[in-house]
């Protein structure tokens, strides 16, 4: 059975223990060890996570198979009528089941019950990440690409993506 519920800032450790097990699953083929270590500590520290929810907008959601966490989803507010799908991972175990599409609606569900006017939402997907024909299938459409500095000389070389959304 899949649930979700919306996490709060204790969660913090979850979510880091999550990302330790997706994140590097995810990346091992496409970035160094070091950027790895790097992006961990700067996107998945817990006292990051709670920076991101309780100063930055984060909202995030964590997906449960019966009742093991298997999954998270943080989407933020970027402008009156633009939202950011920040993370969206599936742990590698329970890939396959249709989790991602669940988190997926789920983030379009919670924007469109917090912006009931037609809306735009993006996400930055790494260029050679395999997700990107996920989201290809959920009809997310290429808007543009960026090499964006995250610090310490590391870059993410990202597609922005984007799916308007209506009522």
């Amino acid at each position: 059975m899949l649930t979700i519920r919306e996490a709060t800032t204790a969660d913090c450790n979850l979510i880091n223990t999550l990302a330790s097990i997706v994140f590097p699953a995810t990346y091992k083929n496409i970035l160094s060890p070091e950027q790895l270590d790097y992006m961990m500590e700067w996107m998945y520290a817990p006292e990051n996570i709670w920076k991101q929810i309780t100063e930055e907008g984060h909202v995030y959601f964590i997906a449960y198979w019966d009742k093991t966490a298997c999954g998270y989803l943080s989407v933020q507010a970027q402008e009156k009528a633009v939202f950011h799908l920040q993370k969206i991972y599936v742990i590698p175990g329970f890939q396959g089941k249709g989790i991602g599409q669940f988190l997926f609606e789920q983030a379009i569900k919670y924007i469109k019950e917090i912006h009931p006017e037609p809306c735009l939402m993006e996400l930055n997907v790494n260029r050679n990440n395999k997700a990107l024909h996920f989201y290809e299938r959920m009809g997310m459409k290429k808007l543009g690409e960026g090499d964006f500095p995250i610090g310490n000389g590391y870059y993410m070389n990202d597609y922005i993506m984007g799916l308007e959304l209506w009522n």
